[in-house]
């Protein structure tokens, strides 16, 4: 495991954006964790958190000219990764969209840039794909490439088939899917870790379950 893959689970157990305990999802899954990104925002080094993405982003050499952050989670994701790449000298354009279409004033669903050349997305976490397919659409109705995903957590569960769903938008978008941890790290730092490893057996068992 990586420094920054390392520090991001630390971030998030400790602002509690990662939970462990019985959980119901939107896919009606009965689920021994919950990830969610805005607990970050209660206090949490926000500035490493950003930094997480970007240590991701270039591990992975992923290039793209533009951000889109779906909202609402990938609205700050989206805005502070910007920040840290600006303060490295490298400015992308970033965007975002709202839940409903405004019909007056700047109107229109993007706020910020409009969506251009190679589109690189931004997210809290990757379950079914559903809110990965309607970015992606979204991004192609506007004339642009959605080039790349990034999420801080793949929960590496299958999808609409018996593929993930990181797999699934691979194949029928193809577009770069990648995350800064995924189920299988979390399933080996909650073995590793001593006040952790009473999840453990949940976890592996939910794996074996609806893991890919």
């Amino acid at each position: 495991m990586k420094d920054y893959q390392k520090s991001f689970l630390n971030l998030a157990i400790k602002s509690q954006a990662l939970q462990f305990g019985e959980f119901t999802l939107k896919s009606g899954r009965q689920s021994p964790y919950f990830f969610n990104a805005a607990n970050m925002l209660n206090g949490s080094n926000l500035y490493q958190l950003a930094k997480c993405y970007v240590d991701a982003i270039t591990d992975n050499d992923i290039d793209f000219d533009c951000i889109y952050g779906p909202a609402y989670k990938g609205i700050f994701l989206g805005s502070m990764v910007a920040t840290v790449f600006s303060e490295q000298g490298k400015n992308y354009p970033i965007s975002f969209n709202r839940k409903e279409e405004k019909d007056h004033g700047e109107g229109g669903t993007i706020i910020g840039a409009s969506p251009n050349g190679k589109v690189l997305i931004i997210d809290d976490v990757l379950s079914a794909g559903t809110a990965g397919r309607e970015s992606i659409n979204l991004i192609i109705n506007h004339k642009a490439s959605p080039c790349s995903f990034i999420v801080g957590l793949d929960r590496q569960e299958k999808g609409v088939s018996d593929k993930s769903a990181s797999q699934e938008l691979k194949n029928e978008f193809n577009i770069d899917v990648t995350s800064i941890v995924n189920l299988e790290l979390l399933v080996a730092y909650v073995k590793d870790n001593s006040s952790l490893t009473n999840h453990f057996e949940s976890l592996n068992n939910y794996r074996k379950t609806w893991g890919v």
